[in-house]
């Protein structure tokens, strides 16, 4: 289905990962994509190359960079808060220091705010638009490993949220997304968490990947394809009164009501 024909999505963090799957199923949706990361890769220079969508240079941890991204996307219909990193604290609480504290928060929280606030005042003259944004289930299952990065997605679905009840009367819809552990780089790639708990630990890469899904239902990692396939559905029609919402998309992992 080319449901989102017409429209133009913006894409943070588009280069790999979430976030490429994220374009890839905008562009099978029938939307234009704009894919904005720090540099491309040859996935999203091949995606680029269908012509449904183009790459916009832009590093989020700058305060000036998400209205420049905004302004060089032109008018957006669609917006995915996707751009974060988590690092693994192997040592502790104690060893995060205040500067990666706040480069996490920037990255995390911040870069995602300011980027909505770039994007609002065009929905809002436009009467409609959709935002989704791509928290994860550490706002919700607090990690000593990944404590400031959990600190900052916790804090989006703050935002969100307030933004769901501030726009929803005006034609604007505002929800979250919330994976587990995704088999990304950001998992399972050369210094991952999985390899960087490895080397912290003694154990193999592989038992570490395994614990991370232990506790789920499905015990397996989820596919990028499938939250970009709930992203697509909350971007569209057919969720028009879905606004306010965290969907958790985590095989179980997350127990609690």
């Amino acid at each position: 289905m080319r449901e989102l024909e017409g429209k133009t999505a913006l894409v943070t963090g588009a280069s790999k990962g979430i976030g490429l799957a994220i374009a890839r199923g905008l562009v099978d949706a029938g939307a234009v994509v704009v894919a904005a990361a720090r540099s491309s890769s040859a996935e999203l220079d091949a995606l680029v190359a269908g012509g449904a969508a183009r790459f916009v240079a832009a590093d989020l941890s700058s305060a000036d960079a998400p209205a420049a991204l905004v302004s060089a996307a032109g008018g957006v219909d669609i917006l995915v808060n996707n751009v974060g990193a988590a690092t693994t604290r192997v040592d502790g609480f104690l060893s995060v220091t205040d500067e990666q504290w706040q480069n996490s928060l920037t990255l995390n929280l911040l870069a995602a705010v300011r980027t909505t606030r770039a994007v609002l005042p065009g929905m809002l003259e436009a009467g409609r638009g959709t935002i989704v944004t791509i928290a994860s289930v550490n706002a919700l299952l607090p990690d000593p490993a990944v404590i400031d990065y959990g600190a900052g997605k916790a804090g989006l679905l703050n935002v969100m949220k307030s933004l769901s009840k501030e726009y929803g009367g005006r034609g604007i819809r505002v929800n979250c997304v919330s994976p587990g552990p995704v088999e990304t780089d950001l998992w399972l790639g050369g210094g991952g968490v999985a390899e960087t708990v490895s080397r912290a630990s003694g154990l193999a890469p592989a038992e570490v990947a395994s614990a991370a899904v232990a506790g789920s239902a499905t015990q397996r990692f989820t596919h990028p394809e499938e939250v970009a396939d709930l992203v697509v559905f909350l971007a569209g029609d057919r969720a028009a009164n879905l606004t306010g919402a965290n969907i958790t998309i985590d095989g179980g992992l997350v127990q609690g009501l």
